[in-house]
């Protein structure tokens, strides 16, 4: 099959959650360059909006740990473009805390952002995606975490791990129609993380990453576009590990600490 341009999204709506900054302002801004619209959310409305080629994303304010609310965003969608064709459940986060002293409000409130948040919007996407005659695509983002959790982030872990199965469970259930896929992410230089990479700016950290750098937002982006459009037709269930090669082993820098 050929495709004229597979980066063309022209004519498409697309959806992406904490799209206000960070990684899904770039994922935003990107799809906006491609020719979709796009709508973003967050809880607060941001003091600007990704933009690209002299149009901005749609905003609403909404808290996607509700699920009436994620209903409720779904909607908007529509009522703005008629469609959706791209859900990219990117919202999430969390700082770090001692599992021995956590609250559990805390937790909860962190497996609701990361792992309830997403079923809320990716169930009223579907539902709408289903009647489409083209389907559509839903994108987790999701973390290495799930895979190599790091102390201090046993609810991040948990619920990212369940994402990725749940990302699973959701292709198998969904497809034909809507395809459900996964990022997996490593780290991933953005402003509200630099604090976390200590006071060489990263530099230590960067020396255990095979790929030398950290990935940047755009990195992600472009992942997305890929499962997104149609070169990943046949991608369903999938995994896509963008995280430069994941890390070196610690015995491996253990015995080069030259390195």
């Amino acid at each position: 099959m050929f495709f004229d341009n597979p980066a063309d999204f022209t004519g498409r709506a697309v959806l992406v959650t904490g799209g206000t900054k960070g990684i899904g302002y770039v994922i935003a801004e990107s799809f906006l360059a491609a020719g979709a619209e796009v709508l973003v959310c967050g809880r607060t409305s941001p003091e600007r909006l990704p933009t690209a080629d002299g149009r901005s994303a749609e905003f609403a304010a909404v808290d996607i740990r509700d699920a009436e609310q994620a209903k409720t965003l779904v909607e908007t969608a529509v009522e703005k473009f008629a469609r959706l064709d791209v859900l990219v459940n990117n919202a999430g986060g969390s700082p770090d805390s001692d599992a021995a002293t956590v609250s559990t409000r805390f937790f909860d409130k962190i497996v609701a952002l990361n792992l309830l948040a997403p079923f809320y919007v990716a169930q009223a996407a579907n539902a709408v995606m289903c009647g489409q005659d083209e389907g559509g695509s839903i994108i987790n983002i999701g973390s290495v975490s799930a895979h190599d959790p790091q102390p201090g982030t046993a609810a991040y872990t948990a619920a990212k791990a369940g994402l990725l199965a749940l990302t699973k469970a959701l292709a198998l259930e969904w497809a034909p129609k809507v395809r459900v896929n996964h990022i997996t992410t490593g780290l991933i230089r953005t402003e509200a993380a630099a604090e976390v990479y200590g006071a060489d700016g990263g530099a230590a950290v960067t020396r255990t990453l095979p790929m030398q750098r950290m990935a940047v937002p755009s990195d992600i982006a472009g992942a997305c576009m890929f499962l997104a459009g149609p070169l990943a037709s046949y991608v369903n269930g999938a995994d896509l590990a963008v995280h430069g090669g994941g890390e070196l082993p610690a015995r491996y820098m253990a015995l080069h600490p030259e390195m």
